[in-house]
């Protein structure tokens, strides 16, 4: 059972189907879907918002904002508790006692995917709860890789680690390529081709880090030739106190923080 077909739900749900899940086998909540979810819903006959006291899912898929999730789980009829799915929620902030606090003790996989799932190409974290045995966890897998990659992390508290560092992230390369665009127009360039040579290196440069199998500083380093223009901007790039490195440090830890600050006002509530 899907609860929630906004962007992220309706990502995973044509991942689902592409992968040969049956329609019949999905169960979709949500009293107004995205576009793409209804016409993923009407062209594979995905039931939608059938009455719940029907329904025992054996998996839960939480992609609801997570303002709105106890007010969301309260609506859920016991039924859907006592049949004891598996939850696996990307709702951010919201840890594992939130699911447990309202559904009881069922089994909670908490993952952290990002927004370039929309196109299949995201990186999840994703953290399993003790009451979570080997097949849910594998299977709870499966029903993230449809959005990328996956990782395991063994601690709860790494989830605010993973959403510092690829949750956020991609933020960071979206800011990092409005920067490149504006450094363009401060040389002298117009803002349309300043844009696109920006805009361009940031895609190129992260396509041809996925096609080789070396790591980013191996291909930072065969970029840079000694005393070249790439060397010149590199000295104030890697500043060890002022540097992009030393700022992005910085950056993540704010984000972490953050994290857990978001956590921790729902363990309190």
């Amino acid at each position: 059972m899907l609860l929630g077909a906004g962007r992220m739900g309706s990502a995973m749900m044509r991942g689902w189907l592409a992968a040969g899940l049956a329609a019949e086998k999905v169960v979709v909540i949500d009293p107004a879907p995205s576009q793409d979810a209804q016409a993923l819903i009407n062209t594979h006959g995905v039931r939608l918002n059938p009455p719940l006291e029907e329904v025992r899912p054996a998996v839960l898929v939480v992609a609801v904002k997570p303002q709105v999730l106890e007010d969301v789980l309260r609506t859920l009829p016991g039924n859907v508790a006592q049949a004891r799915p598996l939850v696996l929620s990307i709702a951010a902030g919201k840890p594992v006692q939130a699911f447990t606090r309202m559904l009881g003790e069922v089994p909670v996989v908490r993952a952290m995917p990002n927004t370039p799932a929309a196109v299949g190409r995201g990186m999840t974290g994703f953290f399993a709860s003790p009451a979570v045995s080997d097949a849910q966890k594998a299977l709870a897998e499966a029903l993230l890789a449809v959005l990328g990659d996956v990782v395991e992390v063994p601690r709860e508290a790494d989830i605010d680690k993973v959403t510092a560092i690829s949750g956020s992230g991609p933020a960071y390369v979206f800011l990092l390529a409005e920067c490149l665009a504006e450094a363009g127009m401060a040389l002298g360039l117009e803002k349309k081709t300043a844009e696109r040579l920006a805009r361009q290196t940031v895609v190129g440069a992260a396509a041809l880090l996925d096609a080789e199998d070396t790591d980013a500083s191996a291909l930072r380093r065969a970029v840079t030739s000694p005393g070249g223009t790439t060397e010149a901007a590199l000295k104030l790039l890697m500043d060890e106190q002022a540097g992009l490195c030393a700022l992005m440090r910085r950056a993540t830890a704010a984000a972490e923080q953050r994290a857990r600050e978001l956590a921790g006002d729902d363990e309190t509530n």
